[in-house]
């Protein structure tokens, strides 16, 4: 590709043909400020809408300002990004954005994370002089079961947009009205709850005010707490201590495992557990279903579906249940290790605390946003009593430990609870893009071969790659294995399957980029894919560290079977660990 060359603030610099000035003067070191611009580097994902103007600098032979983030450098193009022209139209636009946005940062949820906040502070914007409006533009707000919709405060960057319909091919979202009433809204004036929303929470990672929030379960997980007849139980997904400790000034990928279970026990939890016993869990129940269908598969069994679909992620199944309904026999029937670990904590653990199931409150720690939505489900309670009651977000989770002035990086490490905090490095993978499948195939090649797998680590299923595909050799038997994080490259997948084009026995789905480590609960990454790296980087290394590594060897999920589920598949875990899947279609009708 040919280069260019070309002066910015009076440094030159060489770059490839269609980089644009804002890429130019990152070469440089050169900051350049935006609000609308977002780029996950390997992940194909960039809004570059130029609607905000924040980014414009002056080009020479140019009588208008250019936006950086959509300008291309041309040879020997001179561009100033600090002029006092330049700052005085940012700082113009700035106002006019502030003249229409709520003035309550006191109170408002992304204060402290909030890139319009910061862009006011950087500008020393203090008051906003000669701009008057009639009224503010004016919405309602729009609350679903796990993200909250403040169109007040959208100032039109079109980033969840950009998440939402290019990467996840949702479509929930999009661009209404002009001037002062524009905003991205669900599509056809619906609200988030009746529009195909996936409850994904991607929108929320990247939105830079606070339209878009998640819906904070912290005060009723505190009344929880103090109400002396409730056993207050939780559990912590893999993600979570990969990521935790970026609210509290770590670097990102530290793993904070004993100090986050330190912190939860300091909050008032009467057990602290690990969702990774329950993911440990999951591969017994899907690793069967999988070894299942493939055996009756080669006995010629024509009615076997494959390749099965993971079943883990419910911003997925969501996704699923909208798009594709008419494969509802596609995927594992087994529940994610949320739900399995509540089926278990209400059943099986309250038998062994003597406990009856309304005494118990089942609090769940997720990187997740869609997992709010999950455990409200109406399949997953039992007369009105669901197996999990509520799921907070590693976020909600920092702001938690915060509140209650406890400082993360003093406390020392401790050790999860027994029995549902022991589990293996297969489980702890399952945060991680093709950790699930992998995890499924450490164990389902043993059951398969009746052979002790030497070598456990599969670096072929692992990656940031949207799409991926390996075949594993299971003794002479090959199995076919996709795997897709992000919702738009699932579907590409799923079409194939609906086409019969599908040559895979199993395919792993994360809605997230990365994986639940990407999730939409997660501390802010702003865009930036080397901390979903250095999250994944975690996941593996406490996977390394474990002293045992597949599901099938944690003895406390055989002393599980053993003295209460049975067999794996069988009747009662069948009943406890499964599930089914349903038509939720929307059909949306056009206004004319």
């Amino acid at each position: 590709m040919k280069n260019i060359e070309l002066k910015i603030d009076n440094r030159k610099v060489n770059v490839p043909t269609g980089t644009t000035v804002l890429m130019a003067a990152r070469e440089l070191g050169i900051d350049i400020p935006t609000l609308c611009y977002m780029k996950l580097n390997d992940l194909d994902i960039e809004c570059a809408p130029a609607g905000c103007r924040v980014c414009v600098v002056e080009v020479e032979g140019r009588r208008n300002l250019a936006p950086a983030c959509a300008t291309k450098c041309e040879e020997g193009m001179v561009v100033k990004t600090h002029t006092p022209r330049v700052l005085n139209a940012r700082r113009t636009v700035m106002e006019f954005i502030l003249s229409d946005h709520p003035k309550d940062c006191l109170v408002c949820s992304k204060s402290g994370h909030c890139d319009l906040q910061d862009m006011a502070i950087k500008m020393g914007i203090r008051e906003i002089p000669g701009i008057e409006i009639a009224e503010m533009s004016s919405y309602r707000l729009d609350t679903s079961p796990s993200i909250i919709r403040d169109l007040d405060k959208c100032i039109m960057c079109r980033r969840c947009e950009t998440m939402c319909n290019d990467f996840q091919t949702v479509g929930a979202l999009s661009a209404v009205n002009r001037g002062f009433m524009a905003a991205v809204a669900p599509a056809f004036e619906m609200n988030l709850e009746h529009s195909t929303c996936t409850y994904c929470g991607q929108c929320v990672a990247v939105c830079p005010t606070g339209a878009l929030t998640e819906v904070d379960h912290t005060p009723e997980v505190l009344r929880a707490l103090a109400d002396p007849d409730k056993i207050v139980v939780v559990q912590t997904a893999p993600a979570v201590r990969a990521a935790l400790g970026e609210d509290f000034g770590m670097e990102p990928g530290t793993l904070v495992t004993g100090k986050m279970v330190s912190a939860l026990r300091a909050l008032g939890f009467d057990y602290v557990f690990d969702t990774d016993f329950a993911a440990d869990l999951t591969i017994m129940e899907e690793g069967t279903e999988l070894l299942d269908r493939i055996k009756r598969h080669l006995d010629g069994d024509k009615s076997v579906k494959l390749p099965i679909l993971t079943s883990c992620c419910p911003g997925w199944v969501n996704f699923f249940e909208s798009y594709f309904p008419d494969m509802k026999d596609v995927p594992s029937t087994a529940k994610s290790p949320q739900q399995m670990f509540g089926a278990i904590a209400k059943t099986y653990f309250a038998d062994t605390i003597e406990k009856s199931r309304k005494d118990i409150v089942v609090v769940s720690i997720m990187p997740c946003l869609a997992k709010k939505y999950e455990c409200q489900r109406d399949e997953f309670s039992i007369e009105g009593s669901p197996d999990v009651d509520y799921s907070i977000s590693t976020r909600e989770l920092a702001s938690f430990i915060k509140r209650a002035n406890i400082d993360l990086k003093l406390l020392e490490d401790d050790d999860f609870d027994a029995p549902m905090g022991e589990s293996t490095g297969a489980g702890v993978i399952f945060g991680a893009t093709g950790g699930v499948i992998e995890a499924a195939v450490r164990t389902a090649y043993e059951i398969f071969t009746k052979k002790k797998l030497e070598k456990v680590d599969f670096e072929q299923l692992r990656g940031m790659e949207g799409v991926r595909s390996a075949t594993i050799d299971f003794d002479g038997l090959p199995v076919n294995i996709g795997i897709a994080h992000g919702l738009g490259n699932a579907r590409k997948l799923l079409e194939d399957v609906r086409d019969g084009k599908s040559e895979f026995h199993a395919i792993e789905v994360m809605a997230c980029p990365g994986g639940c480590i990407g999730g939409g609960g997660q501390p802010l990454h702003h865009g930036n894919s080397d901390i979903i790296k250095a999250r994944a980087a975690a996941i593996y290394q406490e996977d390394r560290n474990k002293p045992i590594r597949k599901s099938h060897e944690n003895p406390f999920i055989t002393k599980l079977y053993d003295e209460f589920l049975g067999e794996p598949n069988g009747e009662k875990a069948h009943k406890l660990l499964h599930t089914s899947y349903f038509d939720k279609k929307k059909k949306v009708v056009v206004k004319q």
